[in-house]
């Protein structure tokens, strides 16, 4: 009979609970709600920002954390609206995890903070995974991304409480279905909301600030 040691590993994002527990504790004290965007490279979810940051009333009880693998680029884009936002880089790393979430709240003042969004690195897949303590996800998906994505990558758009879909002004230069897409959706997620939104022609963005405060 052999020897040899067989390691069991336990939930290996009980770690990350933990964290994001923590980070539940401070929203639900500081009465604070919080939203982790997830979608690809390229959605438009920086640009997206800019549109909610132009149009939200009292942009400064709002603070971004921004997530990416290198640069400070989307960071130094925001910090033109004056407003509280930190740049967390992953240097290879594929999502934000609830640690990086719990140290970057630290350098914030959340006693005249309202509302806290998490631009998470480019991703579908690993950032619907992880629990950041989060009021909700977010999926962003664009209309120059093909219209099948929720049923390639359905775990994002099972756990996210509304649907962003961006560049929506392309729609008539692109060969692409939104309505197949929107049913795509609501196969995975029946009842989620979806939010159509143009952030160059500032379309449905009122809307969406509304359902986010």
């Amino acid at each position: 009979m052999s020897n040899r040691n067989i390691k069991i590993y336990k939930n290996i994002l009980s770690a990350n609970d933990q964290w994001s527990n923590k980070i539940k504790s401070i929203l639900k004290e500081k009465n604070i709600r919080m939203y982790n965007i997830i979608g690809s490279p390229g959605s438009g979810k920086t640009t997206l920002l800019e549109s909610i940051l132009k149009n939200i009333n009292s942009p400064e009880r709002l603070c971004v954390l921004e997530g990416d693998v290198e640069t400070a680029n989307d960071a130094e884009r925001l910090s033109k609206y004056d407003i509280q936002v930190s740049q967390m880089i992953t240097s290879g790393g594929c999502h934000l995890e609830a640690q990086h979430i719990f140290t970057a709240l630290n350098d914030f003042d959340l006693n005249n903070i309202k509302l806290i969004i998490i631009e998470n690195v480019g991703n579908l897949v690993c950032p619907a995974e992880f629990d950041l303590g989060e009021t909700a996800k977010i999926a962003v998906l664009s209309v120059t991304e093909g219209e099948d994505k929720p049923v390639k990558y359905p775990m994002l758009f099972r756990e996210a409480k509304a649907v962003i879909i961006t560049k929506v002004d392309l729609l008539p230069y692109l060969d692409y279905d939104l309505d197949k897409c929107i049913n795509y959706i609501k196969n995975i997620n029946y009842n989620i909301p979806i939010f159509k939104v143009s952030s160059k022609e500032n379309k449905g963005i009122k809307e969406l600030i509304d359902w986010i405060i």
